[in-house]
C-alpha cells in the first residue's frame, strides 16, 4: 500500500516538473502510475489533498535529514537545496491557486530549523522567553521572506551565494541579541500584554 502511495506522489512530482499544477488531472497521475482511478481515490480524496501530503512528506524529509542547525546558513541551505532539486515543480506550486499549502509547510519547516538554531546558540545565556520567541519569529520571517522573494523572481539568482553573503555580514548578530536580552531588563511590549 505504501508503494502505491509513493508511486502516486512520484508521478505527481514528475508531472509538476512538466506542467502547471492546474493542468494536472487524476487521469494524468493514474496513467503515469499505471493504476486505476479507484486506487488513486482510495489513497487521496483529490489532487489538493495529494499536494498537501506530498509537500508535507518532503518537508518532513528535510527536517529528518538535517539535524545540525548551528548557523543561519544551516537553516537556509536545506530549504534552498530542496527547492532547487524540484525547481519547476516548486515554481508551479508557488504560482498555483494551492500555493497556501506549500507556504504553510515552508513556514513550518523554517520555524523548526530556526528554533533548532536558536536552541543551539542560546542555551548558556539567560534569555527572556519572550525575547527568544521574538527572535525565532524574526529569523523565521526573514528566511521565508528571502525564499518567497527568490521564488517570485523565478529562482533565477544564486540564493545560496546571496544567503552566504548575508550570513557573513550578520555573523554573530544572533549571539549578540541573546547577550543583550540577558543583559537588558525585560520590558513587556504592548503586544505581549
Amino acid at each position: 500500500m505504501n508503494r502505491t502511495k509513493d508511486a502516486i506522489i512520484d508521478a505527481f512530482w514528475q508531472l509538476l516538473e512538466e506542467k502547471p499544477y492546474s493542468k494536472i488531472t487524476v487521469k494524468d497521475i493514474v496513467d503515469r502510475c499505471q493504476i486505476n482511478r479507484n486506487t488513486f481515490y482510495y489513497h487521496y480524496h483529490d489532487i489538493p489533498e495529494l499536494l498537501e501530503y506530498a509537500v508535507r512528506k518532503d518537508t518532513d524529509h528535510i527536517i529528518q535529514s538535517y539535524s545540525k542547525f548551528g548557523s543561519l546558513m544551516d537553516c537556509i541551505a536545506p530549504l534552498v537545496n530542496h527547492c532547487m532539486s524540484r525547481k519547476k515543480a516548486i515554481l508551479h506550486i508557488y504560482r498555483s491557486v494551492q500555493r497556501e499549502i506549500f507556504l504553510n509547510e515552508l513556514e513550518q519547516t523554517a520555524l523548526y530549523t530556526v528554533t533548532q538554531y536558536v536552541d543551539t546558540v542560546a542555551p548558556e545565556l539567560p534569555v527572556h522567553p519572550e525575547d527568544k520567541a521574538l527572535l525565532i519569529r524574526f529569523y523565521k520571517c526573514t528566511i521565508v521572506g528571502i525564499l518567497l522573494d527568490w521564488m517570485k523572481d523565478g529562482m533565477r539568482y544564486d540564493l545560496l551565494s546571496f544567503s552566504e553573503r548575508i550570513c557573513e555580514l550578520l555573523a554573530g548578530s544572533a549571539r549578540q541579541a541573546f547577550r543583550r536580552s540577558a543583559d537588558l531588563p525585560f520590558v513587556k511590549s504592548p503586544q505581549n500584554s
